[in-house]
């Protein structure tokens, strides 16, 4: 089941409060008393103009190109002011400076927000003016106003601070699963090659010249029992060369390697699928490499696609392991590699392997190196 984003609640929340604001006006206009400035008509449009610009920054914020975002943001600073000064006796439409304040925190910086909580403060002061003369009231208007956009402002960049701590989290807690499985692989690997070298030097030779001082013994009187004795130093010879060749090859799987590196892993959720052909113990620098290449991926997907999910499933075909990563996030148009994906797919190249990244319908990572 799919979660429901914050962002997108909250902006189909806005959406609704905005467009409540307008209904105080079209009750009273459609009572036979028009509260707006000027034609009605022109409150309307402006009205309109403001919802749009207002849907563009909080709904497509994540698809379109910057500069058109900070068009559609300068575009709702300046509706916003107007409908309130246009409707004067709408008691309820200067709320609409506090969504504008609210959203420019995702789009520009924390001096701009500021000085744009002070013009619409200066705003609501004059509207309030207009409307009831100046007094008390004009000073209570602009301060409750003032107080609302400061608090709906500290909410967003509380907010951003809490996603960028939960980011940052996720990303080292993948960083640090992914080390501990490779530190864990060198260190078995190396603790089976330093007992393998141990069996190898110490006992293999002890038994190796057993076997040649029972073999000179067999041409004396008397030879079943060096005969017999002979024979269990040879099997014993063969048990050991079997285990040091065993030594040498065990370790984990592949499997466990990278389920190990997205364990407790919260969000996105992980499905890692390895097929029992491809659950094999791999050389070393395969295996750090795949294992490096999921890191990898996941950090992507948490740093940039805002994907719910991710599907990894890794199978082997004619000798090539085949790793596959897609998620169902945002996806890349415009694709530039940075450092990450540029050094996997320069790590897969000199294994002999290759790495396809399809950045359309969300982002996904084909991986093709040999099995052995």
């Amino acid at each position: 089941m799919r979660r429901l984003d914050p962002d997108v609640v909250a902006g189909t929340l806005l959406t609704v409060l905005c467009l409540a604001v307008a209904v105080p006006v079209l009750v009273l206009q459609l009572g036979g008393y028009d509260p707006t400035v000027g034609p009605g008509w022109l409150w309307w449009a402006c009205f309109a103009g403001y919802v749009f610009s207002l849907t563009v920054c909080t709904w497509l914020v994540e698809v379109l190109p910057r500069p058109r975002l900070l068009v559609a943001l300068a575009v709702q600073a300046l509706l916003g002011p107007t409908v309130v000064l246009l409707a004067p006796q709408a008691g309820w439409t200067p709320i609409l400076l506090v969504f504008t304040a609210a959203t420019s925190a995702y789009l520009v910086s924390r001096p701009v927000s500021v000085a744009l909580v002070a013009a619409n403060t200066l705003v609501v002061a004059t509207g309030a003016a207009r409307a009831q003369g100046p007094g008390p009231g004009v000073v209570i208007a602009g301060a409750l106003y003032l107080l609302l956009q400061a608090l709906s402002l500290m909410a967003v960049i509380s907010q951003q601070a809490d996603v960028a701590s939960r980011q940052a989290l996720a990303e080292a807690h993948v960083e640090l699963r992914a080390t501990s499985v490779l530190l864990a692989g060198s260190s078995r690997e190396a603790e089976r090659l330093r007992i393998a070298r141990d069996l190898h030097d110490v006992v293999g030779h002890q038994l190796t010249a057993l076997a040649l001082e029972l073999e000179i013994a067999t041409h004396r009187p008397g030879p079943e029992h060096v005969i017999r004795a002979r024979g269990i130093a040879k099997d014993l010879l063969v048990d050991v060369r079997g285990a040091v060749s065993r030594l040498r090859e065990e370790g984990s799987s592949l499997s466990e390697a990278l389920a190990e590196v997205v364990r407790d892993l919260p969000h996105p959720v992980v499905h890692l699928a390895v097929a029992p052909a491809a659950d094999q113990v791999v050389d070393g620098p395969t295996r750090t490499a795949l294992v490096r290449c999921l890191q990898e991926v996941v950090t992507n997907v948490i740093r940039h696609s805002g994907a719910e999910n991710l599907w990894v499933t890794v199978d082997q075909r004619e000798g090539r392991l085949h790793l596959v990563a897609r998620d169902d996030g945002r996806g890349a148009a415009g694709m530039e590699l940075g450092n990450g994906l540029t050094g996997m797919r320069e790590r897969f190249e000199q294994l002999g392997g290759q790495v396809i990244f399809i950045p359309q319908k969300g982002f996904e990572v084909r991986v093709e190196v040999s099995a052995a």
